[in-house]
């Protein structure tokens, strides 16, 4: 039989994702650097890296990218980092999780699917660069 979860370490996993979901990258990066896994994960899959990039938060994906995050890392529901930050046309986003070896054609939909789903020219053409 497992230990219950210390309610100390879930909320500072609760603290941790909101920081990646408010683009807070100077407390979120602080938090890493002390300890907290880069490709911490929540009950649906979704990686620090998969919430910036849906909000956009370019600085925030650079930094968790920096800190060993992994742009391959698929969520429950089949998403990818750079499928988030596709839909959120987070062009900085994008750059950067092509930049680090993210597919265009990981998970379900792909990113390049996104783009053509939600007609995102601009998207497109930075997946086809």
């Amino acid at each position: 039989m497992s230990e219950p979860i210390d309610p100390g370490v879930i909320a500072l996993a609760a603290k941790v994702f909101d920081l990646a979901r408010e683009g807070d990258t100077e407390q979120l990066t602080a938090y890493l650097d002390a300890g907290v896994p880069a490709n911490l994960t929540n009950d649906k899959g979704d990686t620090l890296l998969i919430l910036a990039a849906y909000r956009g938060h370019a600085g925030t994906v650079a930094a968790l990218l920096e800190r060993g995050a992994d742009h391959a890392r698929i969520n429950d529901r089949g998403q990818s980092p750079l499928a988030a930050a596709v839909f959120k046309q987070s062009s900085d986003a994008v750059r950067a999780l092509l930049a680090a070896g993210a597919d265009p054609d990981a998970g379900s939909p792909t990113a390049r699917a996104t783009a053509q789903f939600f007609d995102l020219p601009e998207m497109s053409a930075l997946l086809e660069a």
